[in-house]
């Protein structure tokens, strides 16, 4: 399987690389990202074929059919990760919470968030392919929450790897921050920036692009790579548990092999969402993939008119800072695959020069016939939180914006999987406030939901307010060249 890139080739750049390449440089041409040159066939005969496999067996058979160019001793080693999660046997339970909407649980990793599903085996990876090849690199990470702490968790103590984490200064939940400022590993520098994701996102591209940070970086013998989702190693991975979730749907009884379903996205950088794309597009039987956003509505307003607008647009922060995001990262790689790498070009310089886009009504009806998108207030979602509980079903405020695409967006009774990407005990002060219990701080939440509903706190997340805070770094977007450099001696 060869990678291409989505903003085309500058003639400095080789034109196609394998998958390790792109992992270990996913910095592409003009600023674009890497994509695959085709998708493999994951349609009925796929899906009969491993109907009845565990999670790593399926995983494995995908990361094959893309012939990435990877020993197949260390795909079993980077899959054997999942065996840490809670349940080895079914890292990714599907559950029932309406008899046609089913949560598939993607937060029963390490760091309680579904980035784990991702960088987790991605993290052993890429520091193999490091090691093996006698280099040393810096892998950058920017947060809004959850890819920090898993980054930092997967990376730890590796051998010729540094990392560098930037996070939003106060735009994470306290659980977020502790389980980053606390990480205590040698190789590991995590830095607050003054500022939102955004900020921090383009930070992150910038200095991926910066000729000046390379050459610095090569005088202390270093190469450059990234975990966020620019990066395809994450998107791989998150293709697959959108094909486990319904085959677990088959497997109990829910519906046919072959019938469709909706698949319905909390999304903020639009990486979960093109994982279900991608899904989609090789052939897992998928009506629409709708979009939940909060009130930082971007995607919804780029789905429904085509106009991608961020001109005067201030980040609202939310109760589900993992989606206070703007500029969605993976919204490219569909443009690209809809529309090619000139047009693709073309409509992000635009967005990059002058803040805005247009597709042609043509181009927006094209998205369209596979995403619809609608965003929840923090309001509604604290309803739905209150509602399911009643139930007996507790939920994060990320997954509570899915029930009014559930909602609203159905065209037709089918069932739906709604992906939970993170557990309640990341935001206990909005769920404790959503339920009507005071609580000051996320320890005190913590503990008065546990105790109002008889839930366990992890043993991780308990751990984390008696650990000493080991990064307590903040600085302004144009000191962070600096402080990086400081860290690597």
């Amino acid at each position: 399987m060869q990678f291409i890139e989505t903003r085309g080739n500058d003639g400095e750049h080789p034109e196609k690389v394998t998958f390790s390449e792109a992992i270990l440089n996913p910095s592409a041409s003009y600023g674009g990202l890497y994509v695959p040159e085709s998708l493999p066939d994951m349609s009925i005969g796929f899906l009969s074929e491993y109907l009845q496999s565990d999670y790593k067996t399926l995983a494995f058979a995908l990361l094959q059919a893309f012939e990435i160019d990877i020993d197949e001793a260390l795909i079993h080693e980077a899959l054997e990760r999942y065996d840490r999660f809670d349940d080895p046997n079914n890292p990714v339970p599907v559950v029932a919470v309406e008899e046609d909407a089913y949560v598939s649980e993607l937060y029963h990793g390490p760091t309680r968030a579904f980035k784990d599903m991702a960088l987790q085996p991605f993290g052993v990876i890429l520091s193999a392919l490091a090691k093996a090849r006698a280099e040393e690199y810096l892998i950058m990470a920017a947060t809004s929450g959850d890819t920090g702490p898993a980054t930092l968790e997967t990376f730890k103590n590796r051998p010729n790897i540094k990392v560098t984490c930037l996070y939003p200064a106060g735009g994470t939940s306290d659980v977020q921050r502790l389980q980053m400022v606390t990480e205590d590993a040698p190789n590991l520098k995590v830095i607050g920036i003054e500022g939102n994701f955004d900020d921090a996102q383009s930070a992150l591209k910038e200095l991926l692009a910066s000729q000046e940070f390379r050459k610095a970086l090569k005088k202390k013998g270093i190469k450059l790579s990234a975990a966020n989702s620019v990066n395809f190693g994450r998107i791989i991975f998150q293709i697959i548990y959108h094909i486990h979730s319904y085959l677990e749907l088959v497997r109990q009884d829910v519906i046919a092999l072959g019938e469709e379903v909706y698949l319905i996205v909390p999304s903020g950088n639009f990486g979960n969402a093109l994982g279900a794309y991608y899904a989609k597009k090789a052939g897992l039987p998928v009506r629409k993939i709708l979009i939940a956003s909060n009130a930082n509505n971007i995607l919804t307003e780029w789905i429904e008119t085509g106009v991608y607008d961020i001109r005067d647009r201030r980040l609202i922060q939310t109760e589900s800072p993992a989606m206070d995001i703007l500029k969605s990262s993976n919204v490219e790689r569909v443009l690209f695959d809809k529309f090619g790498p000139e047009r693709t070009k073309e409509l992000m310089d635009a967005l990059n020069e002058e803040g805005v886009y247009r597709l042609t009504d043509e181009e927006s009806k094209a998205i369209r016939e596979d995403f619809a998108g609608v965003y929840s207030t923090d309001e509604e979602g604290e309803a739905v939180i209150a509602r399911y509980a009643q139930k007996g079903y507790l939920m994060d405020p990320h997954t509570a914006t899915c029930f009014k695409a559930y909602e609203t967006l159905r065209k037709e009774n089918l069932p739906s999987v709604i992906y939970s990407t993170a557990e309640w005990t990341k935001f206990s002060p909005t769920v404790a406030r959503a339920l009507g219990i005071e609580a000051e701080g996320d320890k005190e939440a913590l503990e008065a939901v546990s105790k109002a509903l008889n839930v366990p706190i992890p043993r991780v997340i308990a751990e984390l307010f008696d650990k000493k805070i080991v990064h307590d770094t903040v600085v302004k977007r144009e000191e962070i060249m600096k402080e990086m450099l400081d860290f690597l001696g």
